[in-house]
């Protein structure tokens, strides 16, 4: 494999983009905090991410984030439409949210100018008693009541972390107050009973994160002892569920995900174990995090298909084992968004590095490949095969879905992992066009200049920029799919562990103008599908590559090339030799390759293929993409389109159409 040995002695100085008001980070110390961080997030505004990923993040940012109409994600705050059904409470904090880490992300005037609307104007609708909601009061506790409340207190805490505005603290601490009133230790009222019937709870208790979120800020006891509670509900039987939702025994235990006391509703279900996260943070009791962490790798072993996303639409259904069949492969960008923060939860709290891999394979594949092109708008449901299909409006009145709104939530997490710090120094998590500055143990701080064209190649450049020279680490996460890596230090090998699943730890005195190189192993490889069933499919590095029709249009119905049989060439150790061939001149392929397949004589041939973000991603109809292939096949099973992927699946109406974006001016 190529390497760069490069020697610079520049000092690198990491680039911000101009701020009105930059986001503070620490603003109070935090010290109702039991459990400290392996790894901490990058302070805002101190990565800067180029290249494709940066292009893709920029888009988000400009044309969904900060495009927002305000009123229409307020409005019903002040109607309160929603009566015993409707979850319009949720899409602002939703969006907020996302918003919020756009504007940690590029703290600009701009961007702060958008966020202080969008907080002030809701903090507006507040009612006397401390609610802010979408319910009515005779309705409240009812369906999504409770999950809408969580979203606006995670919004308004958002908001404090960024900027310190103590209004925004203490608007969220009165909705939490007027809660626990309604639902806490003296109500009477099992929370895990409330919400919509078919959830078992489940939304209602995800309100478990923004509690003890502010008991980490503020202390109060009344918080923690409203956590506590919630977490005591799901042990009790309730008229939801027999035998309570039983989310630390049953997770703990290792029962199916499919088969729990509670609702297999994943998106619900993992917003719970985030709660639970925080919980542990804010009291070390250990049997929380032995719950999060046995459930979040039991969704890895048997959820999660081979692009970073999961569910039978919304539900687990052993989806990992099942994902070669077209009706269990509807993941939700709902599920992709929350199982990244989820991911990203696990990786602060265990400096493991399996979870930045996971976290990986879902931006470049399920992640990306459910936003539009312009990154506007979000598809609800992606497939591993057929045609994409964007979200319909839920509320067109919001104009928006949930997925709309909880994609980007993903997505602008990346800023936060892609280089974290701990005691002992710096983890690299993110390969790509990078800049970033981040504080040592010492106090001072570290640039970290990255050049790469990765994941197109394999070849990762660090220039490092210090005032001061200083002994610390420089971890850099070998993912597990790397068989063959290598680390030069100043053009000398690195002596040090390179195993693919963990962390090459470079701990040396580093001084300004130290050069890093780093080589992956690209090598294509084959995947043999889990169930057994004789698919296959081809993955690059963390990228999955698809068939897409418009890389082999058909003619007058004849497929090319002629109908042989024909099988992915790869040798005895399933690995297989890709060529490179650019984006083909087709607009919106990020990359594609020839793949060698056999027919059924020996001889080889080339097929084409593209990364799975950009195949299908026109969102027009005819536009048929494939990741999982019979083996052996013929061309006229990459055309086959099993599902009737044009209609959307969720309100069985023909394809949406993407609605105008509102943009603040």
């Amino acid at each position: 494999m190529k390497r760069i040995i490069i020697a610079m002695a520049t000092v690198i100085i990491a680039l911000t983009p101009a701020v009105a008001a930059k986001p503070k980070n620490n603003l109070k110390p935090v010290s109702h905090i039991k459990v400290a961080n392996a790894l901490d997030p990058a302070p805002s505004g101190s990565v800067q991410i180029d290249g494709f990923i940066g292009n893709r993040l920029d888009l988000c940012i400009e044309n969904r984030l900060m495009a927002q109409d305000i009123e229409r994600v307020v409005q019903p705050f002040r109607d309160k439409p929603d009566g015993n059904w409707g979850f319009r409470s949720e899409f602002w904090g939703k969006w907020f949210t996302g918003a919020m880490l756009a504007y940690g992300y590029q703290p600009t005037q701009e961007h702060r100018a958008v966020v202080e609307k969008a907080v002030r104007e809701l903090m507006a609708t507040q009612d006397a008693n401390g609610y802010i909601g979408t319910y009515q009061d005779e309705n409240h506790l009812g369906d999504w009541d409770i999950w809408g409340r969580k979203y606006v207190m995670l919004g308004l805490l958002a908001y404090y972390d960024q900027t310190g505005d103590r209004t925004a603290l203490d608007a969220a601490a009165k909705v939490a107050d007027h809660l626990i009133r309604e639902a806490g230790p003296e109500s009477g009222v099992n929370i895990a009973e409330t919400g919509w019937i078919g959830w078992k709870g489940l939304a209602s208790s995800s309100v478990l994160e923004p509690i003890a979120l502010l008991y980490q800020r503020t202390g109060e006891k009344r918080y923690l002892d409203f956590a506590h509670h919630i977490v005591k509900s799901w042990d009790s039987p309730n008229k939801l569920s027999p035998t309570g939702i039983r989310l630390i025994q049953e997770a703990i235990s290792g029962t199916p995900l499919w088969k729990m006391s509670g609702a297999p509703k994943a998106y619900e279900m993992m917003s719970c174990y985030e709660g639970l996260c925080e919980l542990y943070r804010a009291t070390g009791e250990k049997i929380y995090y032995e719950a999060s962490h046995k459930l979040i790798d039991s969704i890895i072993r048997d959820e999660i298909m081979i692009v970073g996303s999961a569910s039978l639409q919304e539900i687990w259904c052993h989806g990992k084992m099942r994902q070669t069949e077209p009706l269990y492969q509807g993941m939700e960008t709902c599920v992709t968004a929350t199982w990244m923060k989820y991911l990203y939860q696990m990786l602060r709290l265990t400096g493991e590095s399996k979870y930045a891999d996971e976290l990986e394979i879902s931006l470049y594949n399920a992640c990306l490949g459910a936003m539009s092109p312009n990154g506007e708008w979000w598809a609800y449901y992606s497939s591993l095969m057929g045609e994409r299909v964007h979200s319909h409006q839920q509320f067109p009145d919001v104009v928006m879905s949930c997925c709309v709104a909880n994609g980007p939530r993903g997505l602008m997490t990346l800023p936060s992992w892609a280089a974290m710090t701990s005691g002992n120094g710096v983890s690299l998590n993110f390969y790509g066009d990078m800049k970033c500055q981040l504080p040592t143990p010492s106090g001072q701080n570290v640039s970290l200049n990255m050049q790469t064209s990765y994941p197109s190649d394999g070849d990762i450049l660090v220039e490092v920029g210090l005032p001061k020279e200083e002994k610390m680490e420089i971890a850099f996460r070998i993912p597990a799919w790397s068989k063959r890596s290598a680390i030069l230090v100043n053009g000398e090998p690195f002596d040090g562990i390179t195993v693919g699943g963990s962390y090459a730890s470079v701990s040396r005195v580093w001084k300004d103008g130290d050069v890093v190189s780093l080589s992956l192993d690209m090598r294509g490889r084959v995947i043999d599908a889990p169930s057994g069933v004789g698919d296959k499919a081809i993955m690059r590095g963390p990228v999955v590559l698809a068939f897409d029709t418009r890389l082999v249009p058909r003619r007058d119905g004849v497929s090319e090339p002629p109908m042989l049989r024909y099988e992915f060439a790869g040798d005895s150790e399933n690995y297989i030799d890709l060529k490179p061939t650019g984006n083909s001149g087709i607009d919106a392929i990020w990359m594609t390759f020839d793949v060698p397949v056999a027919d059924e004589s020996g001889a080889l041939h080339t097929l084409p293929m593209c990364d799975y973000c950009s195949a299908g991603n026109t969102w027009e109809e005819g536009n048929l993409f494939r990741v999982w292939m019979q083996q052996p096949f013929d061309f006229r099973h990459l055309y086959t389109n099993n599902l009737d992927w044009h209609v959307n699946v969720t309100v069985g109406v023909d394809r949406p159409e993407i609605p105008e974006i509102y943009k603040v001016r």
